[in-house]
């Protein structure tokens, strides 16, 4: 049988309100299938929120690319919502969500167990918070069993990825970087910075991979939609099973 490996999307998506103020949301859908990716982990989602036109924007983008929505909202007022979101077409089982230790805004986290071919991958998506003492607590977290090893007696190959606001000379950065893979580090290029879009100048998005997988390669998504579509850039990865 060949390696099975997947693409795998990281992108916070500003609510799918681009450099030019425009709420697109198909835009955003653009941009992932234009990644073909398998795997889709969003931040900043919004759903139901009146400042966005009401849509549920998670299953407005999975329905485009004619894949299924898991979301997380880290913060509900009333039906209003917003959080983060991991879409694919591949078979999904076990999903976990939850709160992390927040100080401010709240943060939270969701993980989707799917299956690639036969094998069983573990996806954890979050988005961390402002603050370098509180994204430390979200990341000692979310590097502790209940979220890394899934709900599996034997620990799962695992993707933790998402929007860390966390330069590579942070603590949270090194925190995760003393257990797993740097995605970025790993494919082999340069690692590139993803924020601002424009004019992208830190490195604050990340997918992290255990010892069971390999990084194919990477890449941060830049051209001229991606540099509207959101005020992040996308990363993207091919990931195999090691």
């Amino acid at each position: 049988m060949p390696d099975k490996s997947i693409k795998l999307l990281t992108y916070n998506v500003h609510s799918c309100i681009g450099g030019d103020r425009k709420l697109d949301p198909g835009r955003i859908a653009s941009v992932i299938a234009e990644a073909e990716a398998d795997i889709v982990a969003l931040q900043e989602v919004d759903v139901l929120r009146r400042r966005t036109g009401g849509v549920d924007q998670a299953h407005a983008i999975a329905s485009l690319l004619k894949m299924q929505a898991h979301f997380h909202p880290a913060l509900s007022i009333a039906e209003e919502q917003y959080g983060d979101a991991i879409i694919t077409s591949l078979p999904t089982g076990a999903v976990k969500a939850g709160p992390l230790p927040s100080i401010g805004e709240q943060r939270g986290a969701i993980s989707v167990e799917i299956m690639v071919g036969d094998r069983k991958l573990l996806v954890v998506n979050t988005h961390l918070g402002l603050r370098g003492r509180e994204r430390i607590r979200q990341m000692t977290t979310l590097l502790n069993p209940g979220w890394l090893h899934g709900t599996a007696d034997e620990p799962l190959p695992t993707i933790l990825c998402g929007d860390f606001n966390a330069i590579p000379s942070s603590a949270t950065y090194r925190l995760a970087a003393r257990s797993l893979k740097d995605a970025q580090v790993a494919g082999g290029a340069a690692p590139r910075a993803t924020f601002p879009s424009r004019y992208p100048l830190m490195r604050l998005d990340h997918i992290f991979v255990t010892d069971d997988l390999i990084v194919k390669q990477a890449a941060v998504l830049e051209n001229r939609l991606t540099r509207i579509a959101s005020d992040h850039l996308p990363l993207l990865a091919e990931i195999g099973f090691a």
